[in-house]
C-alpha cells in the first residue's frame, strides 16, 4: 500500500489500540453467573467482541452470532453487564505492544481520531486509564452518531471533522467492521494482527495492507512524509 497524501489516522480501540478482551469477558461472566448461566470462555468471548456491549449480552446470552434472547431476559442482562463493565473497565485492559511509542511518533505529524462501536461512557474512561487520551483530537463511540461501524458515517464525520478528503484518512482496525466501514467511506484500512479479526481471522479482512503493529505504521507514515 502506498502511504502518500495520508492527513489524518483513525484508530479502532477494542483489539487495535487495548487488549481489552480479560475485562470484557470477566464482567461477562459475571453477568452469566449472575443469570445462572455457565461462564464463557475468552476465546469464545473473543469472537463475540466488535458490535457494542448490547449486541455481546446478546451473544453471550444465546451463544451464538445473531439469535435473539427473550426481551426481559436481555433487559436484565445488559444492565448487569453494564454495571459490572463499569467496575471492571480498566483493571487489566492494557495497550498492545507499540501502541505509545506509535501514537507518540504520529500525534505531532497527524491529525488522531479514535473511532469505536463501544459507548462514550466506557471509551473515555478507557482512553483515560490507559494514558492514550490525550493522543486524539476526536474520539467518536457507537452512541456518538445516528449510526456506527460498519456504516461508514464515523469516517465520514472524522474526515469532515478534520477538513480532509476521505481518501486521505487512513482507518487502522482489526475487524470486518473497520474494514466494511471505510470501504464504505472511501476511506484506505490497514489492520493489525492480533486483535478481534473474527472466524476467518485477518488474512480473510478486506484491507490494504496489514502492519506489525502501531510502531510499524508510524515508522512507515513518517518515512512517506518526510
Amino acid at each position: 500500500m502506498r502511504f502518500g497524501g495520508i492527513k489524518a489516522v483513525a484508530f479502532d480501540l477494542d483489539g487495535t489500540l487495548i487488549d481489552t478482551l480479560p475485562d470484557l469477558a470477566a464482567a461477562g461472566n459475571r453477568m452469566l453467573q449472575a443469570m445462572g448461566r455457565a461462564p464463557a470462555s475468552e476465546a469464545q468471548i473473543r469472537q463475540f467482541i466488535g458490535d457494542g456491549i448490547a449486541v455481546l449480552t446478546r451473544r453471550l446470552l444465546t451463544r451464538h452470532m445473531d439469535t435473539e434472547p427473550g426481551a426481559r431476559e436481555f433487559a436484565m442482562a445488559l444492565e448487569l453487564f453494564k454495571a459490572y463493565y463499569a467496575e471492571e473497565l480498566a483493571a487489566r485492559s492494557r495497550p498492545y505492544p507499540g501502541v505509545v511509542n506509535g501514537l507518540a511518533a504520529l500525534y505531532p505529524r497527524f491529525s488522531l481520531a479514535c473511532v469505536t462501536n463501544k459507548a462514550l461512557a466506557y471509551t473515555h474512561p478507557l482512553l483515560a486509564g490507559t494514558q492514550l487520551a490525550s493522543y486524539f483530537r476526536l474520539v467518536l463511540g457507537g452512541d456518538s452518531l445516528p449510526r456506527k461501524k460498519p456504516e461508514p458515517e464515523p469516517f465520514l464525520h472524522c474526515a469532515a471533522y478534520f477538513g480532509v478528503e476521505p481518501g486521505h484518512l487512513l482507518v487502522v482496525g482489526d475487524s470486518p467492521n473497520d474494514c466494511r466501514a471505510a470501504r464504505a467511506a472511501g476511506c484506505p484500512v490497514v489492520c493489525v494482527p492480533y486483535g478481534y479479526s473474527g472466524a476467518g481471522g485477518v488474512p480473510a479482512l478486506d484491507c490494504d495492507a496489514i502492519v506489525t503493529d502501531v510502531f510499524e505504521l508510524a515508522a512507515t507514515l513518517l518515512n512517506t512524509h518526510s
